[in-house]
């Protein structure tokens, strides 16, 4: 089980736990050690690298790492993890769950898109699994409460879209201003309409953006370009770029611009936050647009307000349900509507984008192997840590209660283990330790860790 051993989940008692966060104890490596991995980073500036040496004899070998990609994801993905000797196995459609179940038996590493979801039936068929890569920004695909407490995380692609989402969301910004889906399938039916009714330039207007996060914000730099007027509401406060101005509510937004649009995440608090009180709030012949998730808006709410006339079009990239897979069988209360675009949660398509999501979750993961770092993980505590020369990596994943860090340290005193540097980072629910130890004593203290009560996944890197 890629040197994994699993632990019983009872609580144990004793001092405080540590607080959420992270702390590191220990001596650093020694100078020599330090310099020997100073690398440039970006714009020439030092940093301290956590990536161990390429000759590092690793404690499970790197051919029999199991990699699964479903949905089609980029070869930029497949090419890195071909450069690491793992065995990766892709399938170009998503999986039903039963399929998902049936092939998760060796798999170590899982990657896919929005359609397959990683759910409790798959994760029990799946003892081997150490990291799931989600290949797109949004992870209500997996299970990320039952991934944490099996000591498994969770990486996505926060950044590597928001630029092709924001220039959709821009270009719909135009098109809806222009008519120009209608004007568009006119001409196809061999229709000449050439009119300015209805038709306005989008310099002046008012654009209201709603999540002002990686998306919101990179679109609310474009859409200045083009002389709008950029306003934005998010529950976090967030210093607004450039000129963009701030929002009191999301009642004050929806009041004030001529074209709304949606950047949130799909959670309990954000279903249905556009409902029919919402639509009547917005400007008499705004436009709505949403390229965030399908359970934002209430499709017949929207379909009543752009019938009634209120609206004057709409703009929607995802839905509450999507098919499975691509061909005929799309329904929407939004077909057939005048000025509505409707597109098959195509934000993030595009080549450029798709080749650095396969870059950036690839590289996570491999980092998370190669490692254990981290960083970009949406479900566990976010943790990187330099490589010291002459030392066994142990990475443990223990339930967050009291008294776990004093009880793996007594064992590291119990067997004179000296510790090089030690790293432990908490959620609510777990407690995410690497340490890393004098080899000579490495395998005694992994099993004597793996034996707590508390331990929930343990395993020597290298």
């Amino acid at each position: 089980m890629l040197g994994q051993s699993s632990g019983s989940r009872t609580r144990a008692s004793s001092s405080p736990a540590p607080s959420p966060g992270s702390m590191v104890v220990g001596t650093p490596p020694p100078a020599s050690s330090l310099m020997e991995r100073m690398t440039l980073g970006s714009g020439g500036v030092s940093r301290l690298s956590t990536s161990p040496p390429a000759d590092t004899q690793f404690s499970f070998p790197k051919a029999k790492i199991e990699v699964l990609l479903l949905e089609n994801i980029h070869s930029s993905a497949v090419e890195m993890f071909e450069a690491e000797g793992f065995n990766i196995r892709t399938i170009s459609k998503a999986l039903s769950e039963a399929e998902l179940v049936q092939a998760m038996e060796a798999v170590h590493i899982l990657g896919l898109r929005s359609k397959s979801k990683v759910t409790p039936a798959v994760l029990a068929a799946a003892p081997r699994l150490m990291a799931v890569g989600c290949f797109c920004i949004g992870t209500d695909q997996v299970d990320l409460g039952l991934t944490e407490m099996r000591g498994i995380p969770v990486f996505n692609a926060p950044f590597s879209n928001t630029r092709s989402v924001a220039e959709l969301v821009l270009a719909e910004v135009i098109a809806l201003s222009r008519r120009l889906g209608d004007v568009s399938a006119s001409m196809h039916q061999g229709v000449w309409n050439k009119s300015a009714s209805g038709c306005y330039e989008v310099r002046g207007k008012t654009l209201g953006i709603v999540g002002y996060g990686h998306i919101g914000s990179q679109l609310s730099i474009l859409a200045e370009a083009l002389g709008m007027n950029v306003i934005y509401w998010d529950v976090v406060p967030v210093l607004g770029l450039s000129r963009t101005v701030a929002c009191e509510s999301l009642e004050d937004l929806l009041s004030k611009a001529d074209f709304v649009t949606l950047h949130v995440p799909r959670s309990d608090a954000t279903r249905n936050m556009i409902g029919a009180p919402q639509l009547a709030a917005m400007k008499e012949g705004a436009f709505l647009i949403n390229a965030s998730r399908g359970t934002v808006v209430d499709l017949n709410a929207l379909a009543d307000a752009l019938r009634s006339g209120h609206l004057g079009g709409a703009a929607v990239d995802v839905y509450p349900t999507e098919p499975a897979k691509n061909g005929p069988g799309f329904e929407s209360p939004l077909r057939g509507l005048p000025n509505v675009l409707l597109t098959p949660h195509i934000g993030g398509s595009t080549v450029e984008a798709q080749h650095m999501i396969g870059r950036e979750v690839a590289t996570s993961l491999i980092r998370y192997v190669n490692e254990g770092t981290t960083l970009a993980s949406v479900n566990f505590p976010t943790l990187e840590m330099p490589f010291s020369s002459g030392t066994h990596r142990i990475l443990n994943v223990h339930r967050n209660v009291p008294g776990v860090l004093r009880d793996i340290n007594v064992i590291f005193a119990e067997q004179s283990a000296n510790v090089r540097t030690q790293v432990l980072g908490t959620s609510k629910e777990i407690g995410y330790l690497i340490v890393d130890v004098d080899r000579y004593h490495s395998d005694e203290t992994k099993k004597a860790i793996s034996d707590l009560e508390t331990s929930i996944k343990t395993r020597i890197l290298y």
